[in-house]
C-alpha cells in the first residue's frame, strides 16, 4: 500500500509540473497522443462496439441505429485512427442530438433537407 501511495504522489507532481512550462513541445503532445490516447481509444472502440451491439435492438426500435452507431463507434474510430497524431482540436466536435431535436422542434423552420 506505501509503494502505491508513494507511486501515485510521485506521478502527481510530475504531471503537476508539466504545467509550468510556457511552451508545451509538439513532441510532449504527440508521445502523450501515441502511448495514452490511441490505446485509451482503441479500448473504447472495442468498448463502444460491444455497447452497440447489445443496444441495437433497442436502436432499431427507436429508429436511431444510425446515430448510435456513430456514437458508440464512428467517434471512437475518427479518434483513433483518422485524426491526425497531436491534433486534440477536432475531438468531440459532432453534435447528432442536437440536429435531431431541432428538426423536430415543429416551429415553422426549415432543416434544408
Amino acid at each position: 500500500m506505501k509503494k502505491v501511495m508513494v507511486l501515485l504522489i510521485s506521478c502527481f507532481l510530475l504531471l503537476n509540473t508539466a504545467t509550468a512550462f510556457a511552451d508545451i513541445d509538439e513532441a510532449f503532445i504527440t508521445v502523450g497522443d501515441t502511448v495514452i490516447a490511441r490505446p485509451f481509444g482503441l479500448v473504447a472502440l472495442v468498448i463502444g462496439s460491444a455497447a452497440f451491439v447489445v443496444s441495437l435492438p433497442f436502436a432499431a426500435a427507436s429508429g436511431s441505429v444510425k446515430q448510435t452507431a456513430d456514437t458508440l463507434v464512428g467517434e471512437p474510430f475518427r479518434f483513433t485512427f483518422t485524426r491526425p497524431l497531436g491534433d486534440f482540436q477536432r475531438t468531440g466536435s459532432y453534435k447528432p442530438a442536437v440536429k435531431a431535436q431541432q428538426g423536430k422542434s415543429g416551429g415553422g423552420e426549415t432543416t434544408g433537407e
